[in-house]
């Protein structure tokens, strides 16, 4: 099992890739269209272009991991507005997505405050 902490770095990919690609072909996406080192254990966030599945790369010290989940209840219905870098996203915000929700209209308080 793959733990999200809230110190997990998570990338979204904000343009759809072929989900016949396997790890290499993810991690070339990763070098050559976002600019990012699949090799640094930032989790890798990208989605097919019916926006039914999710795919999750991460590099986890002795080895890669390529996790994919479908959305049972149809399609994924969030997605980033931005065209060309990778979103950053929280931990919990990425749970809001595998779970089919959209995390800017969950409502959930902030990942951290202010103590006094």
């Amino acid at each position: 099992m793959l733990p999200l902490t809230p110190q997990s770095r998570i990338f979204l990919a904000t343009h759809p890739v072929d989900f016949r690609t396997g790890i290499d072909g993810l991690a070339a996406v990763c070098r050559q269209v976002l600019g990012a080192n699949p090799l640094e254990g930032a989790v890798d966030v990208f989605r097919n272009r019916a926006g039914t599945a999710l795919k999750r790369l991460l590099y986890a010290g002795q080895g890669d991991w390529l996790c994919m989940k479908r959305l049972s209840p149809g399609r994924c219905h969030w997605g980033p507005t931005t065209a060309d870098a990778p979103v950053p996203l929280s931990a919990r915000a990425l749970l809001m997505l595998r779970w089919n929700g959209a995390p800017e209209r969950a409502q959930m308080a902030q990942d951290w405050r202010r103590v006094a």
